[in-house]
């Protein structure tokens, strides 16, 4: 894309580029196909639902984390509905129920409670237990499921063998950003725990994580991996990528706003970290930035900050080739997933715009957020 089409865009604006989602959901086709597994989208780390009618054909339907994502799901994707919350409430089990192919459970508290409720709204709901298999590789803690003291999940020494002749199946979630030797280790300690259950439930989820769609990711070793542990406890397979679908699809871009001197030289932008890409301060992790380098790299070093008034709220120190200029437009790699999702109005800072460049090279602006956003969500 020419720099005078990022020209054109509203600033700042989130750009899929749908050429490389459907390089995204080749893979993941390749994957269903040779594994036999069936892979869901997770909203929870993409949800941008005008993009469904492109990802539809190649995956079998979504994950939710709760009503509303559920609700989303059924109603844009239509195809399968996985549903699990930490916690669900009792006034939302039917509305959840009714529109949910799979409904997961917590705990066997949980389960017990619900579960019947569940089942009686819709005969045909297929109901599993999450549970923790005590072991993780996740490279932030913050981000572990199975770490100390997770409320995430149902431990061998909590679990209800009283709920078994009801449970339909079981459901990890271990990983985070990670490759199929992360998977083995957690299956292999799964199957440690739970082997005595596995053959008698109709599915497992092997949950998210999987970075499928990453250069280097050994997919010959997944395909493996699901293919034998279906062969061994004769039960349908399921995962469930957000990341890997919405991985490097798509930009954020943002306008120079002013640059000021403070020892260093500090150029505000009309994005926020803090708003817009909440994961370069909770996880932290590092944006790449178009064009530039580490801060020294080049000649023209900046701290790129957002415009709010949070102090932190700062992407970076990055360097350039050429002095920044107030109207340059800079590019964030890489946040299609887990941005828009978790995006916020902070400070009154307004949402980014919404834009798909197609196939054929035309921008399609599909949403732009103004006063009302901001105003309606508070009251």
């Amino acid at each position: 894309m020419t720099e005078k089409k990022y020209q054109t865009l509203p600033s700042p604006c989130w750009l899929l580029e749908e050429k490389k989602l459907i390089h995204n959901l080749e893979i993941l086709r390749t994957i269903k196909e040779k594994s036999g597994a069936k892979v869901l989208l997770a909203l929870k780390g993409y949800a941008l639902w005008k993009s469904f009618d492109t990802i539809r054909p190649y995956l079998d339907g979504c994950c939710a984390s709760g009503l509303y994502e559920a609700k989303l799901a059924s109603e844009e994707f239509g195809k399968e509905v996985h549903t699990y919350s930490p916690a669900y409430k009792a006034e939302e089990i039917d509305e959840i129920a009714s529109v949910s192919h799979h409904m997961v459970f917590n705990s066997p508290q949980q389960f017990k409670r619900f579960a019947p409720q569940a089942r009686q709204c819709n005969p045909t709901l297929s109901i599993g237990l999450r549970v923790n298999p005590e072991y993780s590789a996740s490279p932030k803690e913050i981000y572990n499921p199975c770490g100390l003291y997770s409320r995430l999940g149902t431990t061998l020494e909590n679990f209800d063998e009283t709920i078994l002749p009801d449970l339909d199946g079981l459901h990890f979630h271990a990983l985070c950003e990670q490759g199929s030797d992360a998977l083995e280790a957690v299956l292999a300690r799964f199957e440690e725990k739970f082997a005595p259950y596995i053959a008698k439930m109709k599915w497992i989820n092997f949950g998210g994580g999987h970075h499928i769609t990453r250069k280097g990711y050994d997919l010959k070793k997944l395909i493996g991996l699901i293919q034998n542990f279906k062969a061994k406890y004769g039960v349908d397979v399921y995962l469930e990528p957000g990341e890997a679908v919405g991985w490097e699809t798509g930009v954020l871009v943002a306008t120079v706003l002013d640059i000021v001197h403070n020892d260093i030289d500090i150029a505000i932008l009309d994005t926020s970290a803090e708003a817009h890409m909440p994961d370069t301060i909770i996880m932290p992790y590092r944006a790449e930035v178009r064009g530039a380098g580490e801060a020294g790299e080049k000649p023209y070093t900046y701290r790129l900050g957002g415009n709010t008034c949070l102090a932190g709220d700062i992407m970076g120190d990055y360097s350039f080739d050429k002095p920044l200029q107030i109207g340059d437009k800079i590019i964030f790699e890489d946040q299609m997933h887990y941005t828009m999702v978790k995006a916020t109005t902070f400070n009154g800072i307004k949402l980014p715009s919404i834009a798909v460049e197609k196939n054929d090279g035309e921008i399609e602006i599909l949403r732009e957020f103004g006063y009302e956003d901001f105003k309606d969500r508070l009251s």
